[in-house]
């Protein structure tokens, strides 16, 4: 018997994936490709500022590149000395905020979450909604009247009229009470009430800690908008010495139309304002991290 000739160019290779798999794969690559793209375009701006704080004064206005220059020490030190190191009192004054803030805004964002999660009360429904509602309305409609209201209780211009007005996050509560409901069991809660725990023993030993993927997430939200937050202590504060960064920046911007040098100083200053909040992150993922692979494992 003999073999029956073939021609290699009209028999399929056995390593060459069939004409639909190849077509599925190209498909594939569209949003990968818009997603590339999207991620260019948020962190182009970013590549831009960090080469333009590397940049002297003469070198920022004379040169539209991204490529870094040797003046980045030198802006730095340029910024610290700025009005007796105001960036740095700027810096300690945001991070007041946003850390209170943020910390007392996810303790009132657990309890409230875990309060309209597990137990029934008249009301509770009407409350929750009024929450939603709250989530959709923007903060900048709220600043005015936050504003006229603490000003009638003489706490405007101090550190007060930023803080209070961010200890309570809609979003936050929501976020709290999905996660509440979603990873605490009623039935270890009525093992604790068994066993004589009290309210206040459940909550601040087995509720917050299993809820704490959560309330790190609420956090973290809360710490990054009181950090970027601008119209709220524009609004609130008078003194510079009580100014976050945000404000401080925007003082400085101002003051380069009569001074071209600050505006050197400003990008720089806006490129060692995001740096917390990068170190933040990075810390606080191995929360997201821990959760997830606890997940993975749950009957």
């Amino acid at each position: 018997m003999t073999a029956l000739a073939t021609d290699p160019a009209t028999t399929p290779s056995a390593t060459q994936p069939p004409r639909h798999l190849r077509r599925r794969r190209t498909l594939a690559l569209v949003p990968t490709l818009a997603l590339g793209i999207g991620a260019l375009y948020c962190l182009l701006p970013v590549f831009w500022v960090l080469a333009a704080a590397t940049k002297s004064r003469s070198e920022l206005f004379s040169t539209f590149t991204l490529a870094p220059s040797t003046s980045l020490w030198q802006n730095i030190a340029d910024l610290s000395a700025y009005e007796h190191g105001a960036f740095w009192r700027w810096t300690a004054n945001t991070a007041l905020y946003a850390g209170v803030g943020g910390l007392a805004s996810a303790f009132v964002s657990g309890l409230s979450g875990y309060t309209l999660a597990k137990f029934r009360f008249p009301g509770r429904a009407a409350i929750f909604n009024t929450l939603l509602a709250g989530v959709l309305v923007p903060g900048i409609i709220l600043a005015l009247p936050q504003y006229l209201l603490l000003a009638k209780l003489g706490l405007a211009n101090t550190y007060l009229s930023v803080l209070l007005p961010s200890i309570l996050s809609p979003y936050g509560v929501y976020l709290a009470r999905v996660y509440a409901a979603a990873s605490i069991s009623d039935t270890l809660i009525e093992a604790a009430r068994t066993d004589g725990a009290s309210e206040w023993t459940i909550l601040t030993r087995i509720a917050l800690p299993i809820m704490r993927p959560g309330l790190v997430t609420v956090f973290l939200f809360q710490f990054v908008a009181i950090w970027n937050n601008f119209l709220l202590p524009f609004i609130m504060l008078t003194d510079d010495n009580k100014f976050p960064l945000t404000v401080g920046l925007y003082t400085m911007l101002n003051r380069g139309n009569t001074l071209p040098s600050l505006y050197t100083l400003t990008i720089t200053g806006a490129l060692l304002s995001i740096l917390p909040l990068i170190a933040l992150f990075l810390t606080l993922q191995r929360y997201w991290r821990l959760d997830l692979i606890s997940g993975a494992v749950k009957n």
